[in-house]
């Protein structure tokens, strides 16, 4: 069948739109992906894999993974009387909410630049997605953004905490009279909270309309692809009845939890790539013709002239970053840094230097 055939039967929203496209990282360093770069001891893996040894993976996984739920309550202290929904990673959680608010003529609200998975998602389920360009700090327009709420009434709004790619936390009051101003929902995206120090969870009680979306990616778990969602019981109710069965596979079911038992080994390497996230801020910072953009997150986000030609030479030298100059505007001539392990923040750093 041609191509030109094929087009005629898919819908327009998708046309538009391309692939997600994870580069290949084969034989480079790989600081592009926002991935915790430490493994388990050797002792913890042996003990995780007695437990993959029990698995029955003739039978079905526990639909409502309730066992893990029990632990992710306990390890994250999620509130007793709070929903919880978990996910396939954060991605299925945001296409779970897109699938069970996208009425016809439903719109969605987000900044710019942000997690580009809101815009995908929006306009696969068939909703308008709309954006606030954030100022020029990457701070909230939160004067700018009240009145988009006003003039296009979301139905959902996505907001990022820390947000990605910019790797800042948005002022908190500003956030709250978002959440205020919002006539439909507003999922804070805490994928990144564990390098924040801080954490819009204890507004729950508080607002309603607010859910708080996390996954355990990176904290060192990303293999596993475990999203989880905390909020309103009657909004989890809702979007329980759109998620697929079955969708935590028993192997994430089990790992997942054998995980979170250890959840100070994971907590320990969480410290430490703060730790390093200051030293390569402070580092980078001390390069000429580099501008860093403060961090709350695992990467950090910086300005440098040619930034295509800096990423390719990167590249050739086995470091593999993030690209973000081909976004255009605020993310004109921006790269994209994960922070690794100590040598490979060296070499990032060394590579650095001779790609300028």
């Amino acid at each position: 069948m041609s191509l030109r055939k094929i087009a005629h039967f898919v819908r327009e929203e998708v046309l538009e739109l391309n692939a997600y496209h994870v580069p290949d990282a084969s034989n480079l360093i790989k600081l592009d992906n926002m991935e915790n770069p430490y493994g388990w001891e050797p002792s913890v893996v042996d003990e995780w894999l007695q437990k993959i040894r029990e698995v029955p993976l003739n039978r079905y996984p526990d639909p409502e993974a309730k066992t893990l739920q029990t632990r992710l309550r306990d390890v994250m202290s999620i509130p007793a009387d709070a929903g919880l929904i978990l996910g396939n990673g954060s991605d299925e959680l945001i296409q779970i909410i897109c699938m069970s608010l996208a009425k016809p003529g439903a719109a969605v609200l987000s900044v710019d630049p942000s997690f580009v998975m809101y815009k995908m998602l929006s306009k696969f389920t068939g909703m308008s997605y709309h954006s606030v360009a954030l100022n020029d700090d990457f701070s909230l327009p939160v004067d700018t953004m009240l009145a988009r709420i006003e003039e296009i009434q979301p139905a959902v709004i996505y907001l990022a905490y820390p947000n990605n790619p910019t790797g800042n936390l948005f002022d908190e009051d500003a956030i709250c009279k978002v959440i205020e101003a919002s006539p439909g929902l507003v999922v804070i995206d805490e994928a990144y909270y564990a390098f924040a120090d801080n954490s819009f969870a204890k507004y729950l009680d508080r607002y309603e309309n607010m859910m708080v979306m996390r996954t355990v990616s990176k904290m060192g778990l990303a293999g596993l692809r475990l999203g989880y969602m905390m909020g309103n019981p009657a909004w989890i109710n809702e979007f329980n009845k759109v998620r697929m069965p079955f969708n935590i596979n028993a192997l994430t079911q089990v790992s997942a939890d054998f995980a979170l038992e250890h959840v100070e080994m994971l907590d320990k390497q969480t410290k430490q790539i703060c730790e390093d996230r200051e030293k390569l801020f402070a580092e980078m910072s001390k390069i000429e013709g580099i501008v860093c953009y403060p961090s709350k997150a695992n990467f950090i986000l910086f300005k440098v002239e040619n930034a295509v030609g800096v990423y390719q030479s990167l590249q050739e030298k086995g470091v593999l970053i993030r690209n973000l100059s081909s976004n255009g505007g605020s993310l004109t001539d921006c790269l994209r840094v994960t922070i690794g392990a100590e040598y490979e923040n060296e070499a990032f750093i060394k590579a650095l230097q001779e790609s300028l």
